[in-house]
């Protein structure tokens, strides 16, 4: 998996972020229907015996590779409002509302079932107690430009948590989604600490809320040592940005 990621997921905005050649990897769908069939051979028995972080790897690694698949499956058919910013409220809605609905279909066989993208987020990755790790956010390919990058590396066990540690630093670093002003105290960051506000505040690390995330990757958040020194001081309050639905497809040009 790591030969197709290398090869047709771009690192941009100095690994803050991530577009994906689609156009250039249908040609390569074969290669990645064998890794598909291979993740699906596993039993759930002998996954079951694995510890949790090469659990995790396969989940993330699973969860992102069917993500493509879907994606190269439907391309095209993909109404053209996937590529482009919707000019309109209810342009908008309707993006939403068929990515939701992908997310819904059932074509994902594992562990002896055919689970859809967000049973294999719901049922198994994000499942309280299962893992409970947040950062799992910032590791999963949604396929939209504003979630965090798919990265152009496949999981591992051994390197999780240097893996985790790292996009969740490159997408809390990344000024366009979060930033802070000092002068107003207001933190700025991605509507999708909104959705999932809940995966924060259970307990990972010891913190119970969002804020105390935001206040121990400060570090990420703040470009001077004044705002390093507020964000620790819990001075701000949170503003959630409007989410860009649109697919993370690197742009032809002509």
């Amino acid at each position: 998996m790591d030969d197709l990621l290398r090869q047709h997921v771009y690192m941009i905005n100095q690994g803050k972020a991530s577009v994906v050649d689609y156009y250039d990897f249908v040609a390569y769908r074969g290669q990645l229907s064998k890794y598909l069939s291979q993740l699906s051979q596993v039993k759930k028995s002998d996954f079951s015996s694995w510890d949790k972080s090469e659990q995790l790897a396969f989940l993330i690694n699973a969860y992102n590779a069917f993500t493509l698949d879907m994606i190269l499956r439907t391309q095209s058919t993909i109404p053209p409002v996937r590529y482009y910013k919707p000019r309109n409220l209810h342009k908008k809605l309707q993006l939403i509302a068929m990515i939701k609905n992908q997310q819904k279909i059932n074509f994902i066989p594992l562990f002896g079932k055919i689970l859809s993208l967000r049973e294999l987020e719901d049922d198994f990755i994000r499942k309280p107690g299962n893992y409970d790790e947040p950062r799992i956010h910032f590791a999963l390919n949604r396929a939209s430009i504003d979630y965090p990058a798919l990265r152009n590396r496949a999981y591992s066990g051994i390197k999780l948590e240097h893996q985790l540690e790292s996009a969740t630093r490159a997408f809390l670093s990344d000024r366009s989604r979060n930033r802070f002003d000092e002068v107003t105290g207001k933190l700025e960051v991605s509507e999708l600490f909104n959705w999932y506000e809940r995966d924060f505040e259970r307990g990972w690390q010891g913190w119970s809320s969002l804020s105390q995330f935001f206040i121990q990757y400060r570090d990420s958040l703040a470009d001077t040592l004044q705002a390093n020194e507020l964000l620790a001081t819990d001075s701000f309050y949170i503003q959630f940005l409007e989410f860009n639905w649109i697919l993370n497809e690197k742009l032809r040009t002509p």
